[in-house]
């Protein structure tokens, strides 16, 4: 493998926001990348990652097994329930050495399963936690590394631009650490997008606001509403497979997610009707991306107050 990592190849599978992100950050300082998503798969899906590939000059494989055959560092930017699935397929043909950043928001009992596949295989894994949104900060946002071989990749890919820090040698630190954080951030998505919609429909939604700015002056509340909107309606899917993790990861510290559970049901209902169309077609560039959150609040009410 490559000592300098400007002189990897550096495989992603997933190809949605994250991949697509780390792609046009990694192609700008002429990494050479490889892709693969299950969307491909799909021919009613797959021309838009295909235009974006093209784009920027990334080489789209046929699977995962294919890209880590040919990969010096690969990143998994996957939905939660896929976590390990692909170290599973990953670990059929990874280069000796090779590293394997596991992006997503799993519990550290699926991370270690996932790890157990890499390093059975000869590759390296290291469990990385994403801890705030990904668009801000593209390729540079905040994320927390673990296991074994955490502290021997920091500085290199933080060489590619990346903001890493090692949480711990330890397996399944860093992955809690995103876990706790989640159950109170998703969780917060969940109950504005309850709350809001709720005083919506009985019209004391300015009163409701109010308050709010009165009680924690320090949000701007009109805004993060419109915000968590947005990413709920676009993102509700992968948001809800990882509260589920969540919950798991409550369940193994001996307490009943009950927040983490409720979390995961919004989310996915949100997600469900993005799918049935409430929101407008997914492909436009206006989707969910309204400036005020009444507008998807009175969608939502509309659909679900539909009488006979």
């Amino acid at each position: 493998m490559h000592t300098n990592p400007k002189q990897w190849r550096v495989g992603l599978v997933g190809y949605g926001e994250v991949g697509r992100i780390l792609a046009e950050d990694l192609r700008a300082q002429g990494v050479a990348v490889c892709a693969y998503d299950l969307k491909l798969e799909a021919a009613d899906i797959a021309a838009p990652l295909q235009a974006h590939a093209a784009q920027h000059g990334v080489q789209l494989v046929a699977n995962s097994a294919a890209l880590a055959a040919t990969s010096d560092f690969i990143v998994s930017a996957v939905t939660a329930s896929q976590t390990v699935p692909v170290a599973q397929a990953c670990a059929q043909s990874v280069q000796p050495g090779a590293f394997f950043l596991d992006f997503n928001s799993a519990s550290p009992a699926a991370k270690q399963r996932a790890a157990s596949l890499i390093d059975g295989a000869g590759g390296c894994y290291v469990e990385g936690a994403v801890m705030t949104s990904m668009p801000p900060y593209r390729i540079k946002v905040p994320l927390l590394l673990g296991g074994a071989f955490a502290t021997e990749l920091a500085p290199l890919i933080n060489a590619l631009g990346f903001a890493s820090k090692v949480a711990s040698d330890q397996l399944g630190v860093a992955s809690a650490t995103k876990m706790c954080r989640s159950v109170m951030i998703k969780g917060l998505e969940a109950m504005v997008i309850e709350s809001f919609t709720t005083a919506r429909f009985y019209g004391v939604e300015d009163a409701v606001v109010a308050s709010l700015y009165e009680t924690f002056p320090g949000i701007d509340w009109e805004k993060q509403a419109a915000y968590f909107f947005q990413r709920v309606i676009e993102h509700g899917r992968r948001r809800s497979e990882e509260v589920r993790e969540v919950a798991e990861t409550v369940r193994d510290a001996g307490l009943t997610p009950w927040s983490a559970t409720g979390t995961a049901e919004r989310q996915a209902w949100v997600a469900d009707g993005a799918d049935a169309g409430w929101f407008g077609d997914k492909g436009t560039p206006e989707f969910a991306r309204r400036a005020d959150w009444r507008v998807e609040a009175d969608r939502m009410l509309a659909q679900v107050n539909k009488r006979d």
